[in-house]
């Protein structure tokens, strides 16, 4: 099945170079192109594409603020979002993860990244470029929360806690399920399941919050971490 991928960037060479790399690799498919961010929302509302690949500085609207209005809390039937930058903020990345993304790249990650974080996002997994990956949990898992995170809505069932701490340690959905001898259809549902109870957004903030949840009971303190890209030997 081709990945159908909307990229929005404001500068024409990168945006070119982006569709460029993406249509190159098997399997996915550039559908739509825009310069800047409002372009972005109406064709991504058109389209539906699989995984939408948004630059952060964009005129009309920005990276944050579109992913916000494509895949934010209150909408409806939300869209994967990757979000695409030059500058290693901190608050861009908290930002573009707050509002919804699933991924968050530097223009420099290369091809290979920036596929995986395409396929990672339109699977329902989170990548997250591995440095800032280090850096944003770091700050979660060494840092003791001001107050313990609010309890799940519902109690999480054992099963759900398994596939709760699989996440925090970086596991796909497919290694979850070999790792738990089951289907990838149940493991998608126990994580829908989780994302309910724990009032996530989207699997960055599940494991944030088995993170923080950790940090308030050392003891049961999981090995955090979003998923990360299959090692290689140029990596």
């Amino acid at each position: 099945m081709t990945i159908r991928v909307l990229v929005a960037d404001d500068q024409d060479i990168v945006r070119a170079g982006l569709c460029m790399i993406l249509n190159a690799q098997p399997g996915i498919a550039v559908v739509g192109d825009a310069a800047d961010g409002r372009r972005a929302i109406s064709m991504a509302r058109s389209l539906r594409p699989d995984v939408c690949l948004l630059d952060i500085r964009m005129p009309e609207v920005d990276g944050i603020e579109a992913t916000r209005r494509l895949a934010g809390a209150d909408v409806a039937d939300p869209l994967a979002v990757v979000v695409i930058t030059t500058f290693d903020l901190d608050e861009y990345v908290y930002g573009a993860l707050k509002a919804g993304a699933r991924g968050f790249l530097l223009k420099d990650a290369g091809a290979e990244m920036l596929t995986q974080a395409v396929h990672a996002a339109a699977r329902g997994d989170a990548l997250i470029a591995p440095n800032i990956t280090a850096r944003l949990l770091s700050s979660f898992a060494n840092s003791r929360p001001r107050s313990v995170p609010p309890e799940p809505v519902e109690p999480l069932t054992a099963r759900e806690e398994q596939v709760l701490l699989a996440a925090a340690r970086g596991r796909t959905n497919s290694e979850i399920g070999d790792e738990l001898s089951i289907s990838l259809s149940t493991v998608k549902t126990h994580i829908a399941a989780l994302m309910r109870k724990l009032n996530a957004r989207n699997r960055v903030e599940i494991v944030m919050w088995a993170t923080r949840h950790a940090a308030s009971a050392p003891d049961r303190r999981p090995q955090a971490r979003v998923a990360e890209p299959t090692p290689t030997a140029s990596v």
